[in-house]
Protein backbone atom coordinates (compact mmCIF):
# COMPACT_ATOMS: atom_id res chain seq x y z
CA UNK A 1 0.00 0.00 0.00
CA UNK A 2 0.76 3.25 -1.31
CA UNK A 3 0.21 6.74 1.02
CA UNK A 4 -1.17 9.92 -0.42
CA UNK A 5 1.03 11.43 -2.45
CA UNK A 6 2.87 14.71 -0.64
CA UNK A 7 1.24 16.63 -2.54
CA UNK A 8 -2.34 16.06 -0.62
CA UNK A 9 -2.99 17.90 2.56
CA UNK A 10 -4.24 14.99 4.44
CA UNK A 11 -7.76 15.59 6.01
CA UNK A 12 -7.70 12.37 8.08
CA UNK A 13 -7.57 14.33 11.24
CA UNK A 14 -10.77 15.95 10.10
CA UNK A 15 -12.88 12.74 9.83
CA UNK A 16 -14.72 11.37 12.58
CA UNK A 17 -16.97 8.17 10.59
CA UNK A 18 -14.90 4.79 11.13
CA UNK A 19 -15.51 3.99 7.43
CA UNK A 20 -14.18 7.53 6.68
CA UNK A 21 -10.73 6.68 8.23
CA UNK A 22 -11.06 2.94 7.43
CA UNK A 23 -11.54 4.34 3.68
CA UNK A 24 -8.85 6.85 3.22
CA UNK A 25 -6.07 4.54 5.49
CA UNK A 26 -6.65 1.74 2.09
CA UNK A 27 -6.06 4.46 -0.33
CA UNK A 28 -3.64 3.01 -2.90
CA UNK A 29 -1.85 3.79 -5.95
CA UNK A 30 -0.76 2.06 -9.57
CA UNK A 31 0.82 3.63 -12.35
CA UNK A 32 -1.59 3.36 -15.30
CA UNK A 33 -0.12 3.81 -18.80
CA UNK A 34 -2.27 5.29 -22.08
CA UNK A 35 -2.07 6.39 -25.24
CA UNK A 36 -3.41 10.10 -25.06
CA UNK A 37 -0.31 10.74 -22.10
CA UNK A 38 3.23 10.16 -22.55
CA UNK A 39 3.63 10.06 -18.76
CA UNK A 40 2.17 7.16 -16.56
CA UNK A 41 -1.07 8.40 -14.21
CA UNK A 42 -0.59 7.78 -10.40
CA UNK A 43 -4.18 6.34 -10.55
CA UNK A 44 -5.58 5.82 -6.79
CA UNK A 45 -8.13 3.21 -5.71
CA UNK A 46 -9.05 1.03 -2.83
CA UNK A 47 -9.15 -2.68 -3.13
CA UNK A 48 -10.36 -4.85 -0.53
CA UNK A 49 -12.63 -8.28 0.57
CA UNK A 50 -12.01 -11.81 -1.12
CA UNK A 51 -9.55 -12.04 -3.25
CA UNK A 52 -10.63 -13.29 -6.44
CA UNK A 53 -8.48 -16.22 -7.03
CA UNK A 54 -9.16 -19.08 -10.47
CA UNK A 55 -11.99 -16.58 -11.08
CA UNK A 56 -13.87 -17.98 -7.78
CA UNK A 57 -14.91 -14.54 -6.42
CA UNK A 58 -17.24 -12.06 -8.01
CA UNK A 59 -15.09 -8.57 -8.33
CA UNK A 60 -17.31 -5.88 -8.10
CA UNK A 61 -15.87 -2.44 -9.73
CA UNK A 62 -17.27 1.22 -8.24
CA UNK A 63 -16.79 4.12 -10.15
CA UNK A 64 -17.62 7.93 -8.15
CA UNK A 65 -20.02 10.67 -9.38
CA UNK A 66 -18.96 14.00 -11.09
CA UNK A 67 -15.97 16.43 -8.96
CA UNK A 68 -16.28 13.48 -6.48
CA UNK A 69 -13.83 10.47 -5.56
CA UNK A 70 -13.76 6.95 -4.17
CA UNK A 71 -14.63 7.92 -0.85
CA UNK A 72 -18.07 8.58 -2.03
CA UNK A 73 -18.30 4.39 -1.36
CA UNK A 74 -17.01 4.76 2.23
CA UNK A 75 -19.52 3.21 3.92
CA UNK A 76 -21.27 0.58 1.16
CA UNK A 77 -17.82 -1.12 0.38
CA UNK A 78 -17.64 -2.58 3.88
CA UNK A 79 -21.15 -4.44 3.42
CA UNK A 80 -19.74 -6.46 0.61
CA UNK A 81 -15.72 -7.31 1.47
CA UNK A 82 -17.28 -10.22 3.11
CA UNK A 83 -18.64 -11.81 0.00
CA UNK A 84 -17.19 -10.47 -3.10
CA UNK A 85 -13.61 -9.01 -4.09
CA UNK A 86 -14.69 -5.08 -4.32
CA UNK A 87 -12.35 -1.84 -5.79
CA UNK A 88 -13.23 1.78 -5.81
CA UNK A 89 -11.30 3.80 -8.36
CA UNK A 90 -10.93 7.46 -8.90
CA UNK A 91 -11.59 8.49 -12.75
CA UNK A 92 -8.76 10.26 -14.58
CA UNK A 93 -9.06 14.11 -13.68
CA UNK A 94 -11.15 13.13 -10.60
CA UNK A 95 -10.51 11.99 -6.90
CA UNK A 96 -6.97 11.69 -5.89
CA UNK A 97 -5.43 10.36 -9.17
CA UNK A 98 -2.65 12.00 -10.76
CA UNK A 99 -3.88 15.02 -13.30
CA UNK A 100 -1.47 15.49 -15.91
CA UNK A 101 -0.57 19.22 -17.15
CA UNK A 102 -1.49 19.62 -20.94
CA UNK A 103 -4.27 16.34 -20.96
CA UNK A 104 -7.15 16.61 -21.69
CA UNK A 105 -10.37 15.20 -19.49
CA UNK A 106 -12.88 13.99 -21.46
CA UNK A 107 -14.71 10.98 -21.42
CA UNK A 108 -12.73 9.10 -23.93
CA UNK A 109 -9.07 9.85 -21.61
CA UNK A 110 -11.48 8.39 -18.42
CA UNK A 111 -12.44 5.22 -20.63
CA UNK A 112 -9.59 4.79 -21.87
CA UNK A 113 -7.79 4.92 -18.16
CA UNK A 114 -10.44 2.63 -16.78
CA UNK A 115 -9.53 0.04 -19.47
CA UNK A 116 -5.91 0.48 -18.92
CA UNK A 117 -6.43 0.66 -14.74
CA UNK A 118 -8.40 -2.85 -15.28
CA UNK A 119 -5.70 -4.31 -17.40
CA UNK A 120 -2.91 -3.07 -14.62
CA UNK A 121 -4.79 -4.02 -11.35
CA UNK A 122 -8.06 -6.60 -12.50
CA UNK A 123 -7.69 -8.21 -15.55
CA UNK A 124 -10.64 -10.23 -14.99
CA UNK A 125 -13.79 -10.23 -15.67
CA UNK A 126 -16.53 -7.26 -13.19
CA UNK A 127 -19.40 -6.10 -12.17
CA UNK A 128 -19.53 -2.81 -12.65
CA UNK A 129 -21.35 0.05 -10.50
CA UNK A 130 -21.57 3.66 -11.75
CA UNK A 131 -23.16 6.80 -9.05
CA UNK A 132 -24.65 9.77 -10.83
CA UNK A 133 -21.33 10.39 -13.44
CA UNK A 134 -19.86 7.67 -12.84
CA UNK A 135 -23.38 5.80 -14.26
CA UNK A 136 -22.42 7.15 -16.91
CA UNK A 137 -19.04 6.38 -16.91
CA UNK A 138 -19.81 2.77 -16.51
CA UNK A 139 -22.22 2.76 -19.53
CA UNK A 140 -19.64 3.64 -21.87
CA UNK A 141 -17.35 1.44 -20.57
CA UNK A 142 -19.94 -1.57 -20.82
CA UNK A 143 -21.27 -0.64 -24.73
CA UNK A 144 -17.13 -0.66 -25.35
CA UNK A 145 -16.06 -3.60 -23.52
CA UNK A 146 -18.80 -6.24 -23.08
CA UNK A 147 -16.20 -8.96 -22.45
CA UNK A 148 -14.98 -6.90 -19.84
CA UNK A 149 -18.24 -6.17 -17.67
CA UNK A 150 -20.40 -8.80 -16.83
CA UNK A 151 -23.49 -7.12 -14.87
CA UNK A 152 -23.59 -3.49 -14.42
CA UNK A 153 -25.73 -2.03 -11.81
CA UNK A 154 -26.85 1.98 -12.50
CA UNK A 155 -27.15 3.91 -8.84
CA UNK A 156 -28.88 7.65 -9.67
CA UNK A 157 -27.57 7.57 -13.00
CA UNK A 158 -26.44 10.22 -15.67
CA UNK A 159 -26.36 9.90 -18.92
CA UNK A 160 -29.90 9.60 -20.39
CA UNK A 161 -29.61 13.69 -21.13
CA UNK A 162 -27.95 15.13 -24.09
CA UNK A 163 -25.06 17.16 -22.63
CA UNK A 164 -24.30 20.77 -23.22
CA UNK A 165 -21.77 22.51 -25.39
CA UNK A 166 -21.73 25.38 -23.31
CA UNK A 167 -18.59 24.23 -21.47
CA UNK A 168 -16.83 24.60 -24.81
CA UNK A 169 -17.38 28.25 -24.96
CA UNK A 170 -15.86 28.64 -21.48
CA UNK A 171 -13.14 30.93 -21.41
CA UNK A 172 -10.33 32.65 -18.89
CA UNK A 173 -11.27 33.98 -16.75
CA UNK A 174 -14.66 32.82 -16.80
CA UNK A 175 -13.38 29.30 -16.89
CA UNK A 176 -11.40 29.82 -13.25
CA UNK A 177 -14.26 31.60 -11.64
CA UNK A 178 -16.69 28.72 -12.28
CA UNK A 179 -14.43 26.13 -10.29
CA UNK A 180 -13.92 28.76 -7.94
CA UNK A 181 -17.59 29.36 -7.48
CA UNK A 182 -17.47 25.13 -7.08
CA UNK A 183 -14.62 25.54 -4.78
CA UNK A 184 -16.85 27.54 -2.21
CA UNK A 185 -17.77 25.59 0.92
CA UNK A 186 -21.35 27.37 0.92
CA UNK A 187 -21.71 25.89 -2.76
CA UNK A 188 -20.39 22.55 -1.68
CA UNK A 189 -22.52 22.85 1.52
CA UNK A 190 -25.78 23.75 -0.67
CA UNK A 191 -24.58 20.63 -2.97
CA UNK A 192 -24.98 18.49 -0.66
CA UNK A 193 -27.95 19.62 1.27
CA UNK A 194 -30.00 18.54 -1.86
CA UNK A 195 -28.34 15.49 -2.52
CA UNK A 196 -29.43 13.83 0.61
CA UNK A 197 -33.32 13.46 1.72
CA UNK A 198 -32.21 13.23 5.05
CA UNK A 199 -29.90 16.56 5.52
CA UNK A 200 -28.62 14.83 8.82
CA UNK A 201 -26.30 12.93 6.55
CA UNK A 202 -24.53 16.28 5.94
CA UNK A 203 -22.09 16.45 8.52
CA UNK A 204 -18.38 17.69 9.10
CA UNK A 205 -16.55 14.32 8.21
CA UNK A 206 -18.93 13.99 5.27
CA UNK A 207 -17.84 17.74 3.58
CA UNK A 208 -14.42 16.63 4.55
CA UNK A 209 -14.57 13.46 2.68
CA UNK A 210 -16.43 15.81 -0.34
CA UNK A 211 -13.60 17.81 -0.61
CA UNK A 212 -10.41 16.22 -0.02
CA UNK A 213 -9.69 15.74 -3.90
CA UNK A 214 -9.76 19.73 -4.10
CA UNK A 215 -6.42 19.91 -2.94
CA UNK A 216 -5.09 17.80 -5.32
CA UNK A 217 -2.33 19.78 -7.68
CA UNK A 218 -4.34 20.78 -11.21
CA UNK A 219 -8.03 20.18 -9.77
CA UNK A 220 -9.30 23.65 -11.53
CA UNK A 221 -7.24 22.58 -14.12
CA UNK A 222 -8.97 19.14 -14.87
CA UNK A 223 -12.47 19.78 -14.19
CA UNK A 224 -12.29 22.93 -16.86
CA UNK A 225 -10.84 20.23 -19.27
CA UNK A 226 -13.54 17.98 -18.62
CA UNK A 227 -16.74 20.70 -18.80
CA UNK A 228 -15.08 21.32 -21.82
CA UNK A 229 -15.10 18.73 -24.02
CA UNK A 230 -18.66 18.62 -23.21
CA UNK A 231 -19.09 15.87 -20.79
CA UNK A 232 -21.18 13.14 -21.22
CA UNK A 233 -24.17 13.04 -23.16
CA UNK A 234 -27.06 10.79 -23.55
CA UNK A 235 -26.98 6.86 -24.30
CA UNK A 236 -30.35 6.44 -24.67
CA UNK A 237 -29.71 4.99 -28.38
CA UNK A 238 -26.96 2.92 -28.15
CA UNK A 239 -28.64 1.71 -24.99
CA UNK A 240 -30.53 -0.40 -26.96
CA UNK A 241 -27.47 -2.50 -27.49
CA UNK A 242 -26.47 -2.99 -24.22
CA UNK A 243 -25.31 -6.47 -23.44
CA UNK A 244 -25.26 -6.53 -19.79
CA UNK A 245 -28.12 -7.37 -17.38
CA UNK A 246 -28.65 -4.25 -15.64
CA UNK A 247 -30.03 -3.05 -12.05
CA UNK A 248 -31.45 0.16 -11.74
CA UNK A 249 -31.14 1.40 -8.02
CA UNK A 250 -32.74 4.92 -7.99
CA UNK A 251 -33.46 7.09 -4.65
CA UNK A 252 -37.13 8.13 -4.67
CA UNK A 253 -36.62 11.40 -3.53
CA UNK A 254 -33.40 12.36 -5.86
CA UNK A 255 -33.47 16.48 -6.18
CA UNK A 256 -30.02 16.00 -8.31
CA UNK A 257 -31.21 13.98 -11.43
CA UNK A 258 -35.29 13.86 -10.33
CA UNK A 259 -36.68 10.65 -10.75
CA UNK A 260 -38.12 10.24 -14.66
CA UNK A 261 -34.47 9.28 -15.91
CA UNK A 262 -34.64 6.16 -13.65
CA UNK A 263 -38.21 5.09 -15.62
CA UNK A 264 -36.35 6.07 -19.38
CA UNK A 265 -33.56 3.27 -18.43
CA UNK A 266 -35.87 0.95 -17.86
CA UNK A 267 -37.59 1.48 -20.82
CA UNK A 268 -34.52 1.34 -23.08
CA UNK A 269 -32.12 -0.75 -21.51
CA UNK A 270 -33.23 -4.91 -22.86
CA UNK A 271 -32.62 -6.42 -19.50
CA UNK A 272 -33.17 -4.23 -16.59
CA UNK A 273 -34.42 -4.37 -13.05
CA UNK A 274 -35.27 -0.91 -11.58
CA UNK A 275 -35.40 -0.78 -7.89
CA UNK A 276 -36.52 2.12 -5.98
CA UNK A 277 -35.09 3.58 -2.47
CA UNK A 278 -37.83 4.82 -0.54
CA UNK A 279 -36.79 8.16 1.54
CA UNK A 280 -33.63 8.52 -0.46
CA UNK A 281 -32.30 11.38 -2.64
CA UNK A 282 -29.25 11.48 -4.97
CA UNK A 283 -26.81 8.99 -2.96
CA UNK A 284 -28.80 5.72 -2.11
CA UNK A 285 -24.78 4.40 -1.33
CA UNK A 286 -24.25 7.20 1.49
CA UNK A 287 -27.48 6.97 2.60
CA UNK A 288 -29.01 3.78 2.67
CA UNK A 289 -26.07 1.76 1.85
CA UNK A 290 -26.98 -1.52 3.74
CA UNK A 291 -29.86 -1.18 1.83
CA UNK A 292 -28.04 -0.87 -1.54
CA UNK A 293 -25.23 -3.52 -0.78
CA UNK A 294 -28.55 -5.78 -0.29
CA UNK A 295 -30.01 -5.48 -3.56
CA UNK A 296 -26.53 -5.85 -5.17
CA UNK A 297 -26.05 -9.25 -3.51
CA UNK A 298 -29.26 -10.50 -4.99
CA UNK A 299 -28.26 -8.78 -8.33
CA UNK A 300 -24.85 -10.72 -8.35
CA UNK A 301 -25.36 -13.98 -6.33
Amino acid sequence: MSDLPIEVPSLRSQLTEPTSIAMIDKIQFCLVSTTFADEVILTSYVSDGITNLQGNTQTIVFLHGFDSSLLEFRRLLPQLTDTYQVLAVDLFGFGMTERLRDVQVSPMSIKEHLYAFWQTVIATPIILVGASMGGAAAIDFALAHPEVVQRLILIDSAGMRAGTAMGKFLISPLDRMATNFLRSPKVRREVSLKAYADSSFVTPDAEACASLHLAMPRWSESLISFTKSGGYGSFAEPLKYLEQETLILWGDRDRILGTKDATKFQSVIPRNQLIWIDNCGHVPHLEHPAIVAQHIREFVG
